[in-house]
């Protein structure tokens, strides 16, 4: 038997915990203004070459550009911790939307349905998004994970997803272009597809915090299937003391 010890908040300084709200903020303006050109020419380019890889990329920006909003609507106000779930359920719900699609999409390139010609302009896209999505996915989880912003973590895990479809879509214009591989493309989408259905799940039970300084807990506390703080609140260590 032994006396509880008190529970030791592990949470950010005030003025830290400022910092780096304003860091998420400014990460998700520069993600939602980056996936806004991103789509537009994704899409544009797409039906020019008549490739419905390069429209699902586009579209997927589209739905990083909701998941950023949900995570700027959390952070808008000082209530966002209470905003965590509903901003949760919107990231996870837009990764179950780009599975779905993907997945339909790379069947019916698959059958034979759409073929897509030669795109430079895609070929360059995807190989500027590869170089600027993991720098853009890896600062947001950062700040999250300090922060404890279950909500922030997720969003950067939609950025980071991005940063595969990218490797996909690069390596899949450029074999069809050299090699005429078509389905190259849409077999390795369904991969991507399998990651969002998971990383969906795991958002929409928040199991996305796993903050190293901030979600601390030892083996007699409870925690999640992951062992992270499941909501944007201070995460606490407690022990038992040995007699």
């Amino acid at each position: 038997m032994g006396t509880p010890l008190p529970l030791i908040s592990l949470s950010p300084s005030p003025t830290r915990r400022s910092i780096l709200i304003r860091r998420v903020r400014l990460f998700v303006a520069a993600t939602i203004t980056y996936n806004v050109i991103e789509a537009v020419i994704a899409i544009s380019a797409g039906r020019m070459a008549s490739s419905t890889a390069l429209i699902g990329f586009g579209l997927d920006s589209v739905i990083e550009v909701a998941s950023a909003a949900a995570v700027a609507w959390q952070f808008s106000g000082p209530d966002h911790e209470r905003r965590e779930r509903a901003a949760l359920r919107v990231i996870a719900l837009s990764f179950f939307a780009l599975a779905a699609y993907v997945s339909v999409e790379s069947v019916r390139a698959l059958v034979g349905a759409d073929r897509a010609e030669h795109s430079t302009i895609g070929l360059v896209l995807a190989a500027v998004s590869l170089a600027v999505m993991p720098v853009l996915s890896a600062a947001q989880r950062r700040a999250g994970r300090e922060l404890g912003s279950a909500s922030a973590v997720a969003d950067s895990k939609q950025t980071l997803l991005c940063t595969y479809l990218s490797a996909v879509l690069l390596v899949g214009l450029a074999v069809n272009s050299l090699f005429g591989w078509w389905w190259a493309d849409p077999a390795a989408a369904l991969v991507i597809a399998a990651v969002a259905v998971k990383e969906g799940r795991e958002a929409w039970r928040g199991d996305t915090c796993c903050a190293p300084g901030a979600a601390v807990r030892s083996p007699d506390a409870g925690s999640d299937a992951n062992g992270c703080c499941t909501t944007g609140h201070d995460v606490a260590v407690q022990g038992k003391a040995q007699k």
